[in-house]
């Protein structure tokens, strides 16, 4: 506002003639609004290569709390930048596409990697009341699903997602256990991979071909049984892009001492190679600030860049801490910038290592796929 100055009337339409004049200019070769990002997958790494990935930490312990802070701490602790980020995506907090997580995430160069975890409460119902497989396969939810992967391909950037983590461990309700309906545990079983199956359906139906979905196992079925084996859970290649795994040591402290790493991966990833050829990924790493951690995530780094499992293209570290040992009362702490030592090994074994890829390598979704 100039001050003392009296405008005419016809000082007033030339005025106004410039404002219109000086909008145009500044607008040229702007659009009005920002273009949506072009569908993209993300691609496998080249061969010999890999994605680092990281779950930063929950204040809360349930995963979708995660912050650009915690992220970027660990990214300066490792010496570089992260492929994915992973979270979780928990239904009673809201059943929403997460576009503000995955938005800062994509920001930083990083790829979403979204946990769908279908719960009505924090408390990990088991059996779970509403999200059950049965309800999802009905279709009692698919308006919800439809929304969240019709905003997931406006997102159009890549996506990794998965639901049913860890599916053959009775911690999860949609473990075979608690899906029986009135009939077997086979049945239970199958009812899972047509939950699956249908999730993904959905997501075909509405275009949204920049999601990676991901088969997560845990490598011990629980309870061991035959209808409990991880093999039997498997919605089958025409659904699932990757499968994966958590492969942990100590995570208490009042555990045993930990099963290596390789001893782990072994086991699953071989059972793994004989069910599928996809590629594989370590969905989540780690081992609690004790006497062996270094040891046990040392002989880990070295055999997970060694080159000892050929379809393996990624892997995540836990960074976090969380106070849920019944016995103890005592903290778990996986933070590697809390351990100087375990610091200098990542920094040496992923920082510096060219074979760790710093972002991730997408494509563009081909027209008739989409």
């Amino acid at each position: 506002m100039i001050l003392g100055v009296h405008l005419t009337r016809s000082s007033r339409q030339l005025w106004r003639v410039w404002v219109v004049i000086l909008v145009a200019v500044a607008t040229v070769g702007r659009d009005p609004k920002p273009r949506p990002f072009p569908l993209q997958t993300l691609m496998e790494p080249p061969a010999g290569s890999y994605y680092q990935g990281v779950f930063p930490g929950s204040k809360d312990g349930m995963g979708g709390d995660v912050t650009l802070n915690d992220v970027k701490v660990y990214q300066a602790a490792v010496g570089k930048p992260l492929a994915w980020v992973y979270f979780w995506n928990n239904w009673y907090e809201d059943p929403r596409f997460p576009i503000k997580t995955a938005s800062w995430i994509r920001a930083n160069g990083s790829v979403p990697y979204i946990r769908m975890m279908l719960l009505s409460s924090p408390a990990i119902p088991r059996p779970e009341p509403i999200y059950s497989l049965k309800n999802i396969i009905d279709g009692k939810f698919d308006l919800q699903l439809r929304k969240w992967m019709q905003d997931a391909r406006k997102f159009g950037s890549p996506v990794i997602a998965e639901y049913g983590v860890e599916v053959d461990g009775w911690w999860f309700p949609w473990n075979g256990l608690y899906n029986k309906e009135g009939g077997s545990y086979a049945d239970s079983v199958g009812r899972f991979r047509e939950a699956y199956r249908h999730i993904i359906h959905i997501a075909r139906e509405e275009g949204a071909y920049n999601i990676r979905w991901v088969f997560h196992v845990d490598p011990w079925d629980e309870p061991v049984v035959e209808w409990n084996k991880f093999e039997n859970y498997y919605p089958g290649d025409d659904w699932i892009d990757w499968v994966g795994a958590s492969v942990y040591g100590r995570q208490l402290p009042s555990d045993p001492p930990g099963v290596s790493f390789r001893y782990q991966m072994d086991w699953v990833y071989g059972r793994m190679q004989r069910m599928t050829k996809k590629p594989f990924i370590v969905c989540e790493f780690g081992q609690i600030n004790d006497r062996q951690q270094v040891t046990w995530t040392t002989a880990a780094l070295s055999d997970l860049l060694g080159g000892r499992w050929p379809k393996l293209i990624g892997f995540s570290w836990w960074n976090s801490t969380f106070m849920n040992d019944p016995k103890t009362g005592r903290e778990s702490n996986m933070l590697v910038q809390d351990n100087p030592k375990l610091q200098a090994l990542f920094r040496k074994e992923v920082g510096e290592n060219p074979n760790v890829i710093a972002h991730p390598i997408s494509r563009i979704v081909p027209s008739d796929v989409r």
